[in-house]
């Protein structure tokens, strides 16, 4: 589920790099990060051009779909945003990190990875739903319900993501006209304290919290998930010959999926909130080896959905072609 450290998240001291060993370090940081985002941009794009085609062609398309679109939508979004901002503070390493500027490229930041962890966990809450084998009444009146609340299970999370981006802008701005006015006064100490203030307490407890309601809405159910997955899975084996049979294959392979899924989405939160305790300035190696170890997972899990959804590949190749 991935991202690079909001406004909240950085410190206004900027250090000058002591050698050029730390000037060849940040720079192939950079080109790994870009490339990185790169792949993720062609991965979701793949998924969105596949899924708008059978959607204009079918003039449909099942739920599973429209959840997996919207979170390769906001995705393939939210890299061009990592890509835009990344090189805007690469070219301008001592920028200060709260001027206009940066206040709109972390407003859309902030929405945008809201939105793609609220979309994970919505989906994985489908997939839960609509494969587990539970027979608890809920669960069985959960699989007639769930498809007609998709719509306003998206829209919801859509209002809960504008909601955290607004608390961060509102952080964001009340630092930055602090910063004006200390700069007119100049013994005036409370504009650091404000602002320290802000980035230890505001930003770190709006975004922790945001974000983890939904993760750990999606652990749980995905949890759920495997359970049921593993046991039916069990049943199967011995009601077969061995791992040879095809329908054993199919449990594994897609046990496999989940379980890489459920991994990469704990990994790239865990990544966030580590990063949202750090406060590198822009030019330390240290903020560019957090952008990479975030991204990376943003970037494996599409390529993941791809492998793992023979239609999707179908699709892919046929277009390609």
């Amino acid at each position: 589920m991935g991202p690079i450290m909001s406004t909240g998240e950085m410190g206004t001291g900027h250090t000058v790099l002591g050698c050029h060993t730390a000037d060849k370090a940040v720079i192939t940081l950079f080109i790994v990060l870009v490339l990185s985002c790169l792949v993720a941009v062609v991965s979701n794009g793949s998924i969105i051009i596949a899924l708008g085609t059978k959607w204009l062609l079918r003039r449909t398309l099942s739920t599973h779909n429209k959840l997996l679109i919207s979170l390769a939508a906001s995705r393939f979004c939210l890299q061009w945003v990592v890509i835009g901002k990344n090189v805007y503070v690469f070219l301008n390493p001592t920028v200060f990190p709260y001027n206009s500027v940066m206040q709109l490229l972390n407003l859309i930041w902030d929405f945008l990875t809201a939105t793609t962890i609220w979309f994970c966990s919505l989906l994985g809450f489908f997939y839960c739903v609509k494969i587990a084998t539970l027979t608890y009444p809920v669960f069985v009146w959960l699989k007639y319900r769930v498809p007609g609340w998709v719509p306003w299970m998206l829209l919801s999370a859509v209002g809960m993501s504008s909601l955290t981006s607004i608390l961060c802008f509102i952080g964001n701005y009340l630092i930055y006209d602090n910063f004006v006015t200390s700069a007119q006064q100049p013994r005036n100490v409370t504009g650091n304290s404000l602002k320290d203030t802000l980035e230890q307490f505001y930003f770190f407890s709006v975004k922790v919290i945001m974000w983890t309601i939904p993760t750990v809405t999606f652990s749980v159910f995905m949890a759920l998930l495997l359970v049921s997955l593993v046991r039916h899975m069990k049943k199967t084996l011995l009601a077969s010959s061995g791992l040879q049979d095809v329908r054993a294959q199919a449990h594994m392979k897609a046990l496999l999926t989940l379980l890489s899924f459920f991994v990469l989405f704990i990994s790239c939160f865990l990544s966030l909130v580590l990063g949202a305790t750090s406060n590198s300035p822009f030019q330390e190696f240290r903020y560019w080896m957090w952008q990479v170890a975030i991204h990376l997972c943003t970037v494996i899990h599409p390529i993941v959905i791809l492998a793992s959804n023979p239609g999707l590949r179908a699709v892919v190749k046929r277009d390609c072609c």
